[in-house]
């Protein structure tokens, strides 16, 4: 014969053991609902951080054209640099020889 407190064990038992079975169910059920719900929001900030890529690299591209406007194409070009320092030693060199 069991006894009140053996009987309560056992219920507890049996309701742990259902509940463990219908969480995990759920939590079957709702991984797939998890799953879709995070490809639809990772596909909006796709394409969210899509949109910031092209508005930044219009920005850019506008800024980088104002600097060019700015700096004289001499300054910055490899060429002129190298005619620079070619005209500065052949001067020095004229003052040396003919100096």
């Amino acid at each position: 014969m069991r006894t009140n407190g053996e009987s309560k064990f056992s219920f507890l038992l049996i309701g742990l053991g259902l509940g463990a079975i219908g969480g995990l169910m759920a939590a079957l059920l709702a991984r797939k609902e998890t799953r879709e719900l995070l490809r639809q929001r990772s596909g909006k900030t796709v394409d969210y951080l899509n949109q910031q890529g092209k508005k930044l690299r219009e920005a850019t591209e506008g800024i980088v054209e104002k600097g060019k406007e700015l700096v004289s194409p001499r300054c910055c070009s490899v060429d002129a640099t190298t005619e620079a320092e070619e005209q500065t030693y052949n001067e020095e060199r004229r003052e040396t020889l003919g100096g």
